[in-house]
């Protein structure tokens, strides 16, 4: 495998476990800046906010800039975002970094993509795109487990490192990747947008978004939720974040598989409605650490083998455009991570914080009735061609779920 892939899965890790380990570490942050855990919360959502309303302008603004040169930017402007973060002395100065942190990962994560299938032959460019944006999953099973731990007792310890894969990433990249072709013509920030227009692209997009913000709803605040279960001992709420990174790994995995086999109409209504009940148990099976496991184990398939299904879906809506439509879907993804952030907070002041999850089960309802009024050919991936995962299967992944 190309070292050079294998560099830029490492910028994708880096952007990957720095979007979701804030998930994991909510507690500390909370404690040392003297605000609540469903405000520190936020740190999520104005990431995710600030990746889905930055991707588009900044893509359109950089067009004509050189591959080699915009990698480099963004991973210098990401790393540096997150060398403030661990500076960051107050609550509203760390939610500007944070800002700053999304414009270089809005800015990293396309372009690591497009570069990708210019380094391999046309034949190996489905394997390239999957090394690239399996740096965000792996991030989901490695990379948030082992930031949670690091910070376990200075969250921002988990800054640096993140700040650490980073400049590894630029370090790498500075010298290695050289002699990329001049890029090619961009669409404008109108015709990224015009998709929009289409009722079927939309309801595909309302559909992510609505997912993405059940998922997020929970996920972020997942330390709350199992709470019960870790006593807040870190070495516990890691397991937990790992088995959940894991499941999400073998999750889009078993995803691409079934949406070939099931088509995506079954996928998204049968994995939505797992979700829908796994939250719903939530409540329960965050009493202990067995419970906690199992919605571990459970909610991460279901919701990656969603995640899948979902830019299949679009691409098999308009495959000339497949490229252009699965980047509408990765930003109605990480909107419905920043509305999550948003969501989950006020579910908590609403409903407690034991009984919150019960919010996200009725969203992950909502998409599946999206889904179900919005879908017509059940066998829409089979004609579909191969398409990268979104974002957060490229997150909280954020992604990350």
């Amino acid at each position: 495998m190309p070292v050079r892939l294998l560099l830029l899965a490492l910028g994708t890790f880096a952007v990957g476990t720095d979007s979701m380990v804030i998930a994991g570490i909510l507690g500390p942050v909370s404690t040392d800046l003297g605000v609540s855990v469903g405000v520190a919360g936020q740190l999520v959502t104005v990431f995710a906010l600030g990746y889905a309303l930055l991707a588009p302008p900044l893509a359109a603004a950089t067009a004509r800039w050189p591959r080699r040169t915009l990698l480099l930017t963004a991973l210098a402007v990401f790393s540096a975002a997150n060398a403030l973060s661990a500076l960051a002395p107050t609550y509203p100065l760390l939610l500007a970094t944070r800002v700053l942190a999304a414009a270089g990962a809005a800015l990293y994560t396309p372009t690591a993509n497009a570069v990708a299938t210019t380094l391999v032959a046309p034949e190996r460019r489905g394997r390239a795109l999957a090394t690239v944006l399996g740096g965000m999953t792996v991030a989901t099973a490695l990379g948030v487990p082992v930031g949670t731990w690091v910070g376990r007792t200075d969250w921002r310890l988990t800054m640096w490192l993140v700040t650490a894969l980073g400049l590894a990433a630029f370090a790498g990249l500075a010298v290695l990747l050289r002699d990329l072709p001049a890029p090619a013509a961009a669409p404008t920030l109108k015709a990224r947008l015009a998709p929009l227009g289409r009722r079927q692209v939309l309801g595909a997009a309302a559909t992510t978004l609505v997912f993405f913000l059940a998922f997020q709803c929970v996920y972020i605040y997942l330390a709350t939720a199992v709470a019960p279960a870790t006593g807040g001992d870190a070495d516990r709420l890691s397991l937990i974040l790992f088995t959940t990174g894991v499941m999400s790994v073998l999750g889009s995995w078993l995803g691409g598989r079934l949406v070939d086999r099931l088509g995506v109409r079954t996928v998204l209504l049968v994995g939505s409605t797992v979700a829908a009940a796994a939250f719903a148990a939530l409540p329960w099976l965050g009493r202990s650490m067995p419970g906690s496991l199992v919605y571990a184990m459970v909610v991460p398939l279901a919701g990656w083998a969603v995640s899948i299904a979902l830019p299949h879906r679009l691409a098999s809506i308009d495959p000339a455009n497949a490229p252009l439509l699965i980047s509408l879907n990765s930003s109605a993804l990480y909107l419905g991570t920043a509305a999550g952030g948003a969501a989950g907070s006020a579910a908590m002041a609403v409903l407690g914080t034991r009984w919150f999850p019960l919010a996200a089960a009725v969203l992950a309802l909502v998409a599946c009735a999206t889904a179900a009024a919005t879908t017509r050919d059940r066998r829409a991936a089979a004609v579909a061609p191969a398409a990268p995962a979104p974002a957060a299967a490229q997150a909280p992944a954020t992604a990350r779920v």
